[in-house]
């Protein structure tokens, strides 16, 4: 596999249209920002476990300072109107050595159309390649769509302690 900070790939969803999966770069700050705000309070909340209408700087610096080896992420773009817009995005962040922890987000309008399905395909792909060992996510209960994607692509609920989030595990290798 090539560096994962020039990973791309294109792959067609459910209704046939093309997606580019790819890397996020520095210069997308902005469209994912716009993302963001094209995404309903619902869906972030699934996402960040609370409302989330901004970020501070430092939030977004963490969102954009990805070096690919402790912290990738990807988008899914789309075309919209002539331009490439960024309608999903997926990263994983390592909790500890070999184990990752997964999230991503797809905008309301292009939710359903296996965009986020895709992401974690080729989250999963990078982190076969980079050696590790599981990937985790958490997933609030009432997430029911969240839930059977991941089990999906062979998570397991985990027993936890805080019955508030849902704790899921893959392993890998």
């Amino acid at each position: 596999m090539t560096d994962p900070g020039s990973y791309t790939a294109r792959e067609r969803l459910r209704d046939g249209r093309t997606v580019d999966i790819r890397a996020l770069h520095r210069d997308d700050r902005d469209d994912m920002l716009a993302a963001v705000g094209r995404t309903s309070g619902a869906s972030l909340q699934r996402r960040f476990f609370g409302i989330k209408r901004g970020f501070s700087e430092a939030e977004t610096a963490f969102f954009m300072d990805i070096d690919f080896e402790k912290h990738v992420a990807l988008v899914a773009l789309l075309d919209e109107g002539g331009r490439p817009t960024i309608v999903g995005g997926g990263r994983y962040v390592l909790v500890r050595d070999g184990e990752a922890e997964l999230a991503f987000l797809v905008i309301d309008a292009y939710q359903g159309k296996g965009i986020g399905r895709l992401l974690i395909k080729h989250l999963i792909a990078i982190a076969n390649t980079k050696g590790l060992h599981a990937l985790t996510a958490e997933v609030l209960p009432e997430n029911a769509a969240m839930l059977r994607l991941f089990r999906d692509f062979d998570f397991k609920a985990v027993p936890q302690r805080d019955f508030s989030a849902v704790h899921l595990v893959r392993e890998l290798g």
